[in-house]
């Protein structure tokens, strides 16, 4: 049970700390557990509330985040100074854990775009795909010069034009996982329901070839993709001419599509972070946790990603896997970062950020904990690989590096319709063609960046709302954005610059 006063939040009776709620000063009694700071705290950061020995476990949310690396004493600063990783070792307890929510008793609607192959969208974008890094430039002319047409300006019901361009393609093996993961993202970029329709733009010597990205079926169940290369069409100039026209004709029949109301069982939202602070797994993540239970109890979807920011804390995920199966999937990804990390040279405690420490987290094992309340309570349907199509409903994984971009991207691509983002830091992005929400998890970032800011979750930590009613309030900005209204970082512009696949393999 949390408990809190006005200077410190304990998270679990069992813990040996607490998070400073204000920048302390030296001296300074703690009223909650009655400790005397021995040196300045900042806010965010842990404080001991009892003797820690040299080697002794440092326990947060009623979980290990580390051992003591020195003895602790009450009312000492913990951080990164005298806290380090300890054994990662986890009782996965498969299945264990599953309680099944209960149904919604009032049944929530969104208005979404529909798409023939039974989706729905959020937005309604024509999208210029790439094939390779080669035919990225030919890709934002042709959106470029389309945009400044006289019948682009009449369209009434599309969001815009987009470029989506990336930085590979080709320098790489065609029969291997970087291959296959970048296929898959391309393929779903294709598919994504908040296209209204599809230019796919290759080059023509690419080693990922239109024609094998095209296949034997259409990527398309509305029939409104087409494709070209640049090498075939006659050069830059040839290939943004009649690329142009071939947009208009894409244009105008997605333009017919109108949005229609829409189940919130429809709706698919990717769960994130980025820049992390120590009120993220206090505050706007288990608040995001308590709106995808909102949402998966109306049938909805949510992903959960970042493996390696849910590292050391997949045990609590397993426990809540529908299967064995389910919850071994998920190890088997745990198992492939180890094994991916460890032969570059790398560790998975590389993952926290010097952001992410300033903001008062200090192991990957402290970050994960507080990661994980973003996928709520809800039992864990099943683990997808990057951009694998999700095609069950509820709570679900994919796996992705925890770089915010690239994981959005794989996301997407796996059918996210939307994007709910905590950050304690501040960050800014936006993803096209999903609305991104953003959620500040203090008040003070979100009052100096509040132009990038959705929701401010810190009130949570100033006693002001519970996290039931935060939860609330972001299920509610699901609906909305989801209907239309636009989000932060759609207003400020971004989403040009954010499409991010993952590099897997040797550049060749």
């Amino acid at each position: 049970m949390t408990t809190s006063s006005p200077d410190s939040i304990l998270l679990h009776p069992g813990d040996n700390v607490e998070i400073a709620l204000g920048n302390l000063a030296k001296g300074t009694r703690i009223s909650q557990s009655g400790v005397l700071l021995s040196a300045p705290v900042t806010r965010g950061h842990k404080i001991a509330t009892r003797p820690i020995a040299a080697g002794d476990p440092v326990l947060r949310y009623g979980q290990i985040i580390g051992a003591a690396t020195t003895d602790i004493a009450p009312g000492d600063h913990v951080h990164t100074h005298n806290i380090g990783m300890s054994e990662h070792r986890q009782d996965y307890d498969f299945a264990k854990d599953i309680a099944a929510l209960p149904a919604a008793t009032e049944q929530k609607f969104f208005m979404g775009y529909p798409r023939s192959d039974g989706r729905f969208g959020t937005r309604n974008y024509i999208g210029v795909l790439t094939s390779v890094n080669c035919s990225g430039s030919v890709a934002r002319f042709m959106a470029e010069q389309a945009e400044k047409t006289s019948w682009f300006a009449e369209l009434e019901n599309v969001d815009g034009i987009v470029p989506i361009v990336h930085g590979s393609g080709c320098g790489m093996g065609r029969h291997d996982e970087g291959y296959d993961t970048l296929f898959r993202t391309l393929s779903g970029y294709a598919k994504h329901p908040n296209f209204g329709g599809i230019l796919l733009v290759g080059l023509g010597c690419e080693a990922m070839q239109v024609e094998d990205l095209v296949g034997a079926e259409k990527l398309r169940h509305d029939g409104n993709f087409h494709y070209m290369t640049i090498q075939n069409s006659g050069g830059t100039r040839q290939t943004v001419e009649r690329g142009v026209d071939i947009l208009r004709d894409i244009a105008l029949r997605a333009n017919k599509v109108k949005r229609v109301r829409v189940p919130a069982s429809e709706l698919i939202v990717g769960l994130q972070c980025g820049g992390s602070d120590g009120y993220s797994g206090i505050t706007a993540n288990p608040a995001l946790g308590y709106a995808s239970d909102l949402l998966v109890r109306q049938g909805g979807t949510t992903i959960l990603s970042e493996t390696p920011e849910i590292y050391g804390a997949e045990h609590l995920l397993t426990r809540r896997a529908i299967s064995v199966e389910v919850g071994q999937k998920l190890v088997d990804r745990i198992n492939w970062w180890e094994n991916y990390t460890s032969v570059r040279g790398g560790e998975m405690n590389n993952n926290p950020s010097p952001g992410n420490k300033r903001g008062g987290l200090t192991t990957i094992l402290e970050k994960s904990l507080g990661a994980v309340a973003k996928g709520g309570t809800a039992p864990l349907t099943d683990v997808y690989q990057f951009g694998q199509i999700i095609d069950k409903k509820g709570f679900v994984f994919m796996d992705s590096p925890g770089y915010d971009p690239c994981s959005v991207t794989g996301q997407i691509a796996s059918g996210a319709t939307l994007i709910a983002f905590t950050t304690g830091r501040g960050s800014v992005s936006g993803y096209i063609p999903s609305p991104c929400i953003k959620l500040s998890t203090n008040t003070a970032m979100y009052e100096n960046m509040h132009e990038d800011m959705d929701i401010n979750c810190g009130d949570i930590a100033d006693g002001n709302v519970t996290i039931e009613d935060k939860g609330h309030e972001i299920f509610e900005m699901f609906l909305r954005v989801a209907s239309g209204t636009e989000s932060k970082s759609e207003a400020l512009g971004f989403g040009n610059a954010e499409f991010v696949p993952w590099q897997i393999g040797a550049v060749m």
